[in-house]
């Protein structure tokens, strides 16, 4: 039997005999998709993981069955089984070829055969040993689905189990670390959800221990935008149930919203109202039972911001705090007064399983990066310090040269496509402006809008702009300029670029900027990183992507230091009359015709790591010889377009993608080259050959196998293809298209060059002629 017969006619029995499927509230979940796989680019992605078997009682996934072929041994499939059941936060996993099942519990680490699977009951039991009346009330709440157009993905349903676990062994206060684009906002809701409907709440209850009302439960954010996609995400609830707190509603109405189970607020409002009363004040202490901070990491736990004020205040309520950062110096203090995470998803992860976009990073140097003022330039206004050196964090704020930036806004605009959508973060909202003014000056658009600056000092205009950004219908505007407010809050999903014309010196906000890009978008393989500020050293931090480590707090800075934090840029603003004059100085003559730069490409490992060109080098030196022993298996793996995409697959699943081949070829100056050619220098050191010189030999060989052959033109079409655009042209999905091409009607090309699989076999035959011996060559 095979695998599929197994399960058909051993294991599915097996299960049936021990009552899933036929006991209410047990499911069987085949072929349980739990993560797409990595993004590799054309459409291609990496492995998916699928389960073969998920078994779901009482709404709670409780096992996996990896299922192999009956003459396997049945350990085979016990890895993956372990794998999944780790990714799935599911303590007993199973190994069966339907002789035999090997059984494994991930909590004791104990594991052996067992001659039968676990009924539903049973393996309830053995999962919850200890009875826990919250835990089997939100257990029978489903999922909220929409209708099942609305599912969540695997982390996220763990994410909410461990949250509501913590609830229901009355922890008060728990932490989520998730990835910039994982949807935190899904969890939120969720869990509100949940707690909802299974009437949780931490006052009102009957005498026999039944709840009497439902939670008022609190979603909290320091923007109006977060608030606002929040409360438009939890639109599965009643109108009636939802309540948007805002100042001008309080003033209307004399009072603070008291009617409703799920309120969204900004800690602005919170801490406004008449006279020194915050109206947050004019709540009961214990008036919530369940508190979601989101972006906690911005001030929530600090001993003296107003968001610590107002959780010491609502004190008796669960309070939970969501952030995509995980622990270090800048935000310890968060980790200590939340404690450590309940659950961690990294942006790392979200790559590697398919629901971020992976992205490339582009260094760019200049030959103006730093600046020494000499008398043949001009200063046009304020003062300069003869024989200072000013570096990166002084442009923009100190001094200004407009030809540097406008040299450097040239340079990246002429590597994207004019209708990218792309971010762009300057050093100050006056700096953003002229970037936004220099950026419509060199644009090949005639739309007046096709670049808009964003920022605090935009108001509403900028938000009715960044809206416009965010609609994926929209081409307009495709360029935003900004300093710090579109660093979060910009749920954008086509964002295809994103340009560092500032220094970043936070991890955290490092991490938010390059979250900005992460959504998945039809069509969309990667995104950009354009860095001429060296943010990109951030990748070289063992803490970039990695485990939370323990690090001394840090002073607080109160939220009144900062302006309009709720809508606007997170920057101190001094007094204009003490802010000194930035100087500004215009280059001498000839000098910015003079500016050169240098761009670098990054390379990735498959653990998400930065390796320059040598390291990315070596490690597919490593690797190679797992996909062909010598060079003239390569070149007969290369020369067929079956087995030369399976080698590009296997490639990729290493970490070897097809975009980063490509960025190979132009380290090795081999752009006018093959892919092949990558590999054998790599594998074999050889020299790379020109794709013209390979269609020379190619044309020689078809002009003796095909005289007086009308394929022979065809094929030399196609070789044209292949030398102006690469080897893609010649893999069989091409076919059609340059058919099509060559001949406008498939029937002329039938009538032209014969049945479809004579076609077929002239196009993949001749390739062997592109990659003959190593001796021919």
């Amino acid at each position: 039997m095979n695998e599929s017969e197994t399960r058909a006619e051993l294991i599915d029995p097996a299960l049936k005999r021990a009552g899933w499927g036929v006991v209410d509230g047990s499911v069987i979940r085949r072929e349980f998709q739990i993560s797409p796989g990595r993004i590799h680019g054309a459409g291609r992605r990496a492995r998916a993981e699928i389960a073969d078997y998920v078994l779901v009682y009482r709404n709670i996934k409780l096992a996996v069955i990896e299922a192999k072929a009956r003459d396997l041994p049945v350990n085979d499939g016990v890895m993956q089984a372990k794998s999944y059941a780790g990714m799935l936060d599911i303590r007993f996993t199973y190994s069966a070829n339907g002789n035999a099942i090997y059984g494994i519990d991930m909590e004791t680490g104990q594991e052996g055969d067992v001659s039968d699977f676990p009924s539903p009951d049973e393996l309830w039991g053995r999962t919850f040993a200890k009875a826990n009346r919250w835990r089997d009330r939100f257990a029978a709440i489903p999922f909220e689905d929409k209708g099942g157009t609305w599912q969540g993905r695997y982390y996220q349903d763990v994410a909410v189990k461990r949250v509501l676990d913590a609830i229901a062994s009355g922890r008060s206060r728990l932490l989520l670390t998730l990835a910039t684009g994982t949807g935190k906002t899904f969890i939120a809701f969720q869990l509100a959800w949940k707690l909802f409907h299974a009437k949780w709440n931490l006052t009102d209850w009957q005498s026999d221990g039944e709840p009497t009302r439902r939670p008022r439960i609190l979603f909290l954010a320091d923007r109006n935008i977060l608030a606002d996609q929040a409360y438009n995400s939890f639109s599965a609830f009643d109108d009636d149930a939802l309540v948007r707190i805002a100042p001008d509603q309080i003033r209307q109405n004399g009072r603070v919203p008291t009617n409703g189970s799920v309120f969204f607020t900004i800690f602005q409002t919170f801490m406004s109202g008449p006279g020194e009363t915050p109206y947050f004040g004019d709540y009961p202490p214990d008036f919530f039972d369940f508190i979601i901070v989101d972006e906690c990491h911005r001030g929530g736990a600090k001993d003296e911001s107003s968001w610590h004020e107002i959780l010491t205040y609502f004190e008796p309520a669960v309070q939970l705090g969501l952030t995509a950062t995980p622990l270090r110096r800048q935000n310890a203090n968060t980790f200590t007064y939340f404690g450590e995470p309940v659950y961690s998803y990294s942006l790392r992860e979200g790559i590697n399983d398919g629901f971020l976009t992976p992205f490339r990073v582009k260094q760019i140097a200049t030959t103006l990066d730093d600046y020494v003022y000499t008398p043949d330039d001009a200063l046009v206004e304020g003062e300069i310090i003869a024989g200072k050196l000013y570096t990166e964090a002084d442009f923009n704020r100190s001094i200004e040269i407009r030809e540097r930036e406008e040299y450097r806004v040239r340079t990246w605009m002429e590597l994207v496509g004019p209708y990218e959508k792309t971010l762009v973060f300057c050093a100050t909202q006056e700096h953003a402006g002229l970037v936004r003014d220099l950026i419509n000056q060199n644009k090949k658009v005639s739309d007046p809008l096709y670049c808009v600056r964003v920022t605090a000092d935009d108001g509403a205009r900028g938000e009715e702009y960044l809206h416009d950004f965010q609609d994926n219908e929209k081409t307009i505007p495709a360029i935003l300029t900004t300093s710090q407010k579109l660093s979060t809050g910009v749920d954008a999903r086509n964002v295809r670029n994103i340009v560092l014309m500032r220094p970043v010196n936070s991890m955290i906000e490092f991490k938010q900027i390059v979250g900005r890009g992460t959504r998945l978008y039809e069509g969309k393989d990667y995104f950009t990183i354009y860095d001429f500020v060296r943010a990109h050293e951030h990748f070289s931090d063992p803490e970039w992507d990695g485990d939370p480590l323990s690090s001394e707090p840090i002073e607080p800075r109160g939220a009144r230091d900062t302006v309009d934090q709720a809508d606007g840029d997170s920057q101190p603003r001094p007094d204009p009359a003490l802010r000194p004059t930035r100087a500004s100085v215009r280059l001498a003559d000839g000098k910015e015709r003079k500016i050169q730069s240098m761009m670098v490409t990054t390379f990735w490992s498959a653990d998400g790591r930065p390796m320059s060109a040598g390291q990315f080098l070596e490690s597919m030196f490593g690797v190679l010889p797992d996909f062909f022993k010598d060079e003239d298996e390569l070149r007969r793996i290369w020369a067929d377009p079956e087995t030369r995409g399976s080698l590009l697959s296997g490639l990729s699943d290493k970490g070897f993608s097809r975009d980063a081949l490509t960025a190979m070829q132009q380290a090795i100056e081999a752009e006018d080259s093959d892919v092949f050619d990558v590999l054998a220098y790599v594998a074999y050191a050889r020299a790379p050959i020109t794709r013209a010189k390979r269609a020379e030999f190619a044309k020689s060989s078809i002009s003796q196998e095909y005289v007086s052959d009308r394929r022979a033109a065809f094929l030399d079409f196609v070789l044209d293809h292949y030398v102006s655009e690469g080897v893609d042209e010649l893999s069989l999905d091409k076919l059609a298209p340059l058919l099509q091409l060559k001949y406008y009607a498939i029937n002329d090309a039938f009538a032209e060059l014969g049945t479809p699989d004579q076609i077929r076999d002239a196009f993949v035959g001749f390739q062997q002629y592109l990659y003959p011996s190593s001796t021919t060559e």
